[in-house]
């Protein structure tokens, strides 16, 4: 900026919860972006490109139900089963799955079944549910369902249900002037370059995984450049490390996962690239990522990163018409839909799972 003769604020958030807690959804909520221009920011990955794809909001809740102690085989009668709400709840559920737009999710975890003893009635138990789906009203109707269907379980079982609402996320909405800014310095700064040692270890975890694994990863790099996007991933074929650009367009396609960063695009106008910090094809959420994050490998795409974002930042800095772009784009977007929280006031961030 000094370099520039160009005044302005950079404000650079360490945003917490991010993968499991939805942090910057909370963030939103107390203001913290209420004054900001626009926002940028990035996502680790395999490939170096736009993060360009809408995602699905999402909302989490833990279904908790209390019921009465017996012995299970003496006095099975004076028992009233909290595992038994759990296990008709999750029943419910799934055929709840034929009734709600295709590209819904439900995801759960039985994060307490009762205890370890089966000649026990449990008379606690609890299940946590995550509800996707493509536009947060759609989230919130199938989580009304699911909420009526844990109370008929608790019905059923004459068990007392108790809900408490975790956290949630609005889908994100790519601003496309943004990122045209933003991909120009993908290209502009390259790939990072890797060492022997780098491309053996890549080359030991490649040897982990799957035909199914590499077929999935072409699949999501296609999705970020629509049709050509698609005859592009084929020619991938297995490498350890992509060597250019992954091609941009201008989609609806979805990103099925969802993000936090959903909430500040509702807001201001946002855009986020895809830096490779891991060997191509790695899945997402496996100890084969862990492996690679504190590597070399995953620093220099992080450090890529910081420069695409750096560059991109200063580029509205210096040039008022093209943050004008992004703002116009963005009120033409948002239109008339006001931006609402997904977290209700009053709830708070719950401690990391133990």
């Amino acid at each position: 900026m000094e370099q520039h003769h160009t005044g302005g604020t950079v404000r650079f958030y360490g945003c917490p919860g991010e993968e499991g807690g939805s942090g910057k959804t909370f963030m939103v909520r107390e203001g913290l972006f209420d004054d900001v221009d626009a926002a940028v920011t990035w996502h680790p990955e395999g490939f170096s490109g736009m993060f360009n794809l809408r995602t699905l909001a999402n909302i989490q809740a833990a279904f908790s139900f209390k019921g009465v102690a017996a012995h299970a085989a003496n006095s099975p009668h004076l028992g009233r089963s909290a595992l038994d709400a759990v296990t008709l709840m999750n029943t419910g559920a799934n055929f709840l799955r034929e009734h709600i737009v295709q590209e819904a999710r439900l995801h759960h975890a039985i994060t307490n079944s009762g205890g370890v003893s089966p000649n026990v009635v449990q008379a606690d138990a609890e299940v946590l549910y995550l509800i996707r789906a493509p536009e947060l009203p759609q989230a919130q109707a199938i989580y009304e369902r699911v909420i009526n269907i844990a109370r008929g379980a608790a019905l059923m079982t004459d068990t007392t249900l108790t809900v408490r609402f975790d956290k949630a996320c609005s889908d994100y909405v790519p601003n496309r002037a943004l990122e045209a800014v933003m991909e120009r310095y993908l290209h502009q700064f390259g790939l990072p370059d890797y060492s022997d040692e780098e491309r053996a270890f890549a080359a030991e975890l490649r040897a982990t995984l799957t035909d199914d694994d590499l077929r999935n990863a072409r699949l999501n790099v296609a999705r970020t450049g629509g049709e050509a996007g698609y005859a592009w991933a084929e020619q991938l074929g297995d490498r350890l490390f992509m060597d250019e650009v992954a091609p941009y367009a201008v989609t609806r396609e979805l990103l099925y996962g969802s993000t936090d960063v959903g909430d500040v695009s509702w807001v201001t106008p946002t855009a986020q690239c895809f830096a490779p910090c891991f060997t191509f094809g790695t899945p997402l959420h496996t100890w084969q990522l862990v492996a690679q994050g504190r590597t070399s490998i995953g620093h220099k795409g992080m450090f890529l990163a910081s420069k695409v974002m750096a560059a991109t930042v200063l580029t509205l800095l210096t040039e008022p018409q093209a943050l004008a772009g992004c703002r116009a784009e963005f009120e033409r977007v948002r239109g008339a839909q006001p931006y609402y929280c997904p977290i209700p006031a009053g709830i708070t961030p719950t401690k990391l799972a133990e």
